[in-house]
């Protein structure tokens, strides 16, 4: 069975032409950047591709083109994403017939459910599929999955074998998963990667960031996990401000994200699909000043 890296696993991002037609011949520049950045893997459609703003079909043919591109030299984690369990565990299985090397699925939390009814969700996904999953888990309303249900599921679907956390202050519920499993399950860092540095001595094993400052992250971590943590602290002190900014809300991540990569030359639009948001001057005038500073 496939393992992941340890490392950076970057969400790719949709890019849109100026009519929010998908750029589809843009996924090369996209591949070869992740490639030449040797992360560990490529996650899509996710909450980082807008995948919330796409149809199944428009779905299924950006899996098509990214796993083209990527041609064996990057591993590819598809995303399938759906408040309907049977929906979900049929994209994870569509997605392992198109050749994904590992299924990532994010609970559904947009109204309240059990501790046993999101077990079953996630037992589903894994039995769909041979693939190593990836949970995801973010629970504004409430506490997201802690170690018992982890313990479970891992006992039930031996595939399981990765857990993707949102937010911060998880360093103890870490080493008490690596520790009650074995090792067995291991933990992803989501939210743009800005709880890396925290979670690095408790034993992470990958941050999931954009990819437009994904060859920082891939520099910051390796310089961590080499024991050069002072400068991997002053690497990642350098893209803070940029970092903060994406992060107010998803729709200010995405335009942070490809008005990056527009700027690297990576993307010919930095479109956003509608419904999205405008900035004001000031925040414009703001993010154009935290570009200029980080990409001389």
């Amino acid at each position: 069975m496939f393992e992941l890296r340890k490392g950076v696993l970057p969400i790719l991002p949709t890019p849109f032409n100026g009519d929010e037609s998908i750029d589809f011949p843009a996924y090369r520049k996209l591949i070869d950047f992740a490639v030449a950045t040797k992360v560990s893997a490529v996650g899509v459609p996710a909450y980082g591709s807008e995948c919330y703003k796409l149809t199944e079909a428009e779905r299924t043919r950006i899996l098509d083109t990214v796993m083209g591109e990527a041609a064996g030299r990057v591993p590819v984690a598809a995303q399938c994403n759906h408040v309907s369990t049977r929906i979900a565990a049929e994209l994870a299985s569509d997605a392992q017939k198109r050749g994904a090397q590992i299924i990532n699925t994010a609970i559904p939390r947009a109204f309240a459910a059990s501790q046993n009814d999101v077990f079953g969700y996630c037992k589903t996904i894994c039995e769909s599929v041979d693939l190593p999953v990836i949970i995801q888990d973010w629970n504004p309303g409430g506490i997201t999955i802690g170690l018992d249900f982890v313990k479970r599921l891992h006992a039930a679907c031996p595939n399981f074998k990765y857990i993707k956390f949102e937010e911060p202050g998880n360093g103890e519920l870490m080493e008490a998963i690596h520790r009650e499993t074995g090792g067995n399950v291991k933990i992803l860092s989501g939210w743009g990667g800005s709880y890396m540095m925290e979670l690095i001595p408790a034993g992470l094993h990958g941050i999931v960031p954009g990819l437009s400052m994904v060859d920082y992250f891939s520099r910051i971590w390796d310089m961590a996990e080499t024991g050069n943590f002072e400068k991997a602290q002053g690497l990642f002190a350098a893209i803070s401000p940029l970092l903060q900014f994406s992060l107010r809300n998803f729709e200010i991540f995405h335009h942070v994200e490809k008005r990056i990569l527009l700027r690297r030359g990576l993307i010919d639009s930095d479109k956003v699909r509608s419904v999205t948001i405008a900035f004001d001057a000031f925040q414009d005038r703001h993010l154009n000043s935290l570009i200029n500073d980080l990409f001389k």
